[in-house]
């Protein structure tokens, strides 16, 4: 007999899943399925075929497309009725390195629950980014059946190197673009603007990745003799850097246009404050410009790397080169290309001293923007609100990159594209002690279920 097909009965048959949801994530976190590191093969491997067994298991018919350099993609469908849409639903199940374990609190590779004064948590690498995600589908789909299933034809796509910028399936993409054709794509890679607030993301920010490396001598010349005429390429490398903030720490690059403001909802600054940890004390950057035009309307740069003597190895001598890592976020309504070649000038121009300066620019990808007003939108925030208790739900921008949304609406212009997940603040993916709430995994995983069980209506 069929079930019930609204929010609450769906929400119990999650919440009754709650135990076999834990193990499904205690066992695919438990590997450390970082694609790039070749001595992590064997956990990467694992991982793979963890994810083929729980697609086989969730009814699906799989295909495994594996790529030159060692990773792989899994494609799982579902046939429904001939003329009824296609829904694809995606993960991935890559992760980034969990990074030093002693600011782990537990072992960030075995699944941990713990009791927080924000409620139960679910501790461990991926546990929201993504493999939280990909076990909320596995809970739509099995929920989805006991309801008596969808006419719905499903396809599934689960990545294994987005943390790498998926270069394998986007390639897999341009060969076989006929295994990716679909009328509503649910993107399940991000998350809630906090947990309990059902959130659709409608913009994603592009970029790349920058190294520059400034030289001025042919090599590290000793302190007290020419220390002070001596052209320091660390104190260059500095004055180029500081060239990219104005004094309210805004980021600036000659040529680009700095000054959109966001048109949706505001980020409390004081929310913002506690999601990314500032101390007490420390201002956000913009001069009480409201946090969410920072980061969702301007091009950002981060130093997220800098090489020159490790202060362990220090000499008395003046540094001949110095390099840092930057990456660059640009938001849409911008073409990355264009501010990564003026972000490129801007460095080489604002050397001091006549420095070197060489800049080399890796992995540009464009900026993403969603129309949430269309039907099979419409309808999921509908979900959304219904799995959440009739709130409503809100859109966000989101300052990261996923290339992947770019590459499927310019094969399917006419899909309709949302972006949502487990992933809230809280969550702190990238980070250590990276948890996921299991009620975000039961209500997405609602809200999910819902919408295959009832579009289009």
């Amino acid at each position: 007999m069929t079930q019930p097909r609204n929010a609450q009965d769906i929400k119990n048959h999650i919440e009754g899943q709650r135990d076999q949801i834990f193990t499904q994530l205690r066992q695919i976190v438990s590997f450390n399925s970082v694609h790039s590191d070749p001595s992590l093969i064997d956990a990467y491997t694992g991982a793979a075929g963890w994810v083929r067994g729980a697609l086989t298991d969730a009814g699906l018919t799989v295909t495994e497309h594996p790529a030159g350099d060692g990773t792989t993609n899994f494609i799982g469908t579902r046939t429904g009725s001939p003329d009824a849409p296609t829904v694809l639903l995606y993960s991935h199940f890559d992760v980034v390195p969990a990074g030093d374990p002693s600011l782990w609190s537990a072992d960030p590779f075995t699944l941990t629950e713990r009791e927080t004064e924000h409620g139960v948590r679910w501790y461990g690498r991926g546990a929201a980014d993504c493999k939280g995600n990909l076990v909320m589908h596995l809970a739509a789909l099995r929920a989805v059946d006991a309801a008596g299933g969808t006419p719905l034809n499903l396809i599934y796509v689960v990545e294994g190197s987005e943390e790498m910028g998926g270069s394998a399936l986007n390639a897999l993409i341009h060969e076989q673009p006929e295994l990716f054709d679909a009328d509503v794509l649910l993107i399940a890679d991000s998350g809630n603007t906090a947990a309990g607030t059902p959130t659709l993301t409608t913009t994603l920010r592009g970029g790349g990745q920058i190294t520059v490396t400034v030289n001025t001598l042919h090599a590290a010349v000793h302190s007290g003799q020419y220390g002070g005429a001596a052209p320091d390429a660390v104190a260059s490398l500095v004055r180029i850097l500081d060239s990219l903030r104005d004094e309210h720490g805004r980021t600036t690059i000659d040529g680009v246009d700095s000054s959109a403001v966001w048109e949706g909802a505001p980020y409390d600054p004081q929310a913002f404050r506690t999601d990314a940890g500032i101390l007490d004390g420390v201002e956000i950057m913009g001069a009480g410009e409201n946090p969410g035009t920072l980061l969702w309307a301007r091009p950002a740069v981060t130093v997220t790397g800098f090489t020159s003597t490790p202060v362990a190895e220090a000499l008395n001598a003046v540094p001949a080169t110095a390099s840092a890592k930057l990456n660059l976020r640009v938001p849409s309504g911008l073409d990355s290309n264009d501010v990564a070649a003026k972000l490129k000038q801007h460095l080489i121009d604002h050397a001091p001293w006549g420095a070197k300066v060489s800049v080399v620019v890796d992995d540009i990808n464009q900026p993403f923007s969603t129309d949430v007003t269309g039907p099979a939108l419409s309808a999921l925030a509908e979900c959304l609100s219904a799995a959440y208790g009739d709130r409503p739900t809100v859109t966000t921008g989101s300052g990261g990159s996923i290339p992947l949304c770019t590459e499927l609406t310019e094969l399917n212009p006419a899909a309709e594209l949302a972006l949502y997940g487990v992933e809230e603040p809280l969550s702190v993916i990238h980070s250590a002690d990276e948890s996921v709430d299991p009620h975000e995994i039961r209500d997405i995983a609602t809200a999910e279920a819902l919408f295959l069980l009832n579009y289009p209506g």
